[in-house]
């Protein structure tokens, strides 16, 4: 049975894992200094353990703090490890940015959710509000090998299948490829264009359109968009209307040189911004 300590546990994203951990084949301990975290875990049955006594004997040490906490709480933990353990992170920035306390004696293994498919089903309404996923909702997740084995690699992924479960697929990724991903992709593209689609419909609802006719409007129109793009109705496409109002959107708002923040420089000051 394999030690694992989860450092973090009481705050958004270790609360998340404590409840796929707590009833694991692992051997658990719980650490969390912060004291609204402490008494969510103790909601939750959960009590802390003192760092100083479970980290130096854990054959895992999951860190679930912010990024921005990373390089701290990284260079107070990673010193006291065992030669030969494993410390998991939940996103790539820290790593990429330079950020994580280095040792040649351990292994870096980098995992993060996908999070459900706007495209998932689910059988019954529960986990079909599952949005995060980790809890019913069926989701992939990614995972990289920063330092250390195949072994290693399989010992972080089977974790990774336990505290994001229930989990569809996982893809074996590079940290650089997760860093396009996230925050790349996802944040600073993706967040940026439906936080103005979100905009526009305010703006619409403000020039007198009813609110919930803009609203299912809206969201109709986006799902089957999304399904037209993204090649769920293999061979529909949009109307030629569709596809001049969309071409004129292009010239109108969109910069040509957008995909500039794929380039390895931009992704860089991406994540030493968040960092």
């Amino acid at each position: 049975m394999l030690k694992v300590a989860l450092v973090g546990a009481g705050g958004k994203m270790g609360l998340r894992l404590t409840n796929n951990l707590k009833n694991s084949g692992y051997l658990m301990s719980y650490h969390e200094v912060n004291r609204t975290g402490i008494e969510k875990l103790n909601e939750k049955g959960v009590n802390v353990s003192e760092a100083a006594s479970f980290i130096p004997e854990a054959d895992i040490v999951i860190l679930a703090v912010p990024d921005v906490a990373l390089d701290k709480v990284s260079s107070e933990v990673i010193p006291s490890m065992k030669e030969g353990a494993l410390i998991v992170t939940l996103d790539p920035a820290a790593a990429l940015a330079g950020k994580l306390h280095q040792r040649d004696d351990i292994s870096y293994f980098i995992t993060h959710p996908c999070h459900p498919s706007v495209f998932n089903w689910e059988p019954d309404e529960s986990a079909m509000n599952d949005h995060f996923g980790g809890n019913r909702a069926k989701q992939a997740i990614v995972c990289a090998l920063l330092k250390g084995t195949d072994d290693d690699y399989k010992t972080g992924e089977e974790l990774a299948k336990t505290f994001y479960a229930p989990v569809s697929r996982s893809h074996r990724i590079t940290t650089e490829q997760m860093g396009l991903l996230e925050p790349a992709l996802v944040e600073t593209l993706a967040s940026t264009c439906i936080f103005v689609i979100r905009e526009g419909l305010t703006e619409v609802i403000n020039k007198g359109v009813p609110a919930e006719a803009a609203r299912d409007f809206l969201l109709g129109h986006l799902r089957i968009q999304m399904a037209v793009l993204f090649n769920e109705l293999p061979g529909a496409v949009f109307s030629d209307a569709a596809n001049k109002a969309l071409q004129r959107g292009l010239k109108e708002f969109i910069r040509d040189d957008w995909k500039k923040v794929f380039e390895p420089d931009n992704v860089r000051d991406q994540i030493n911004s968040i960092t």
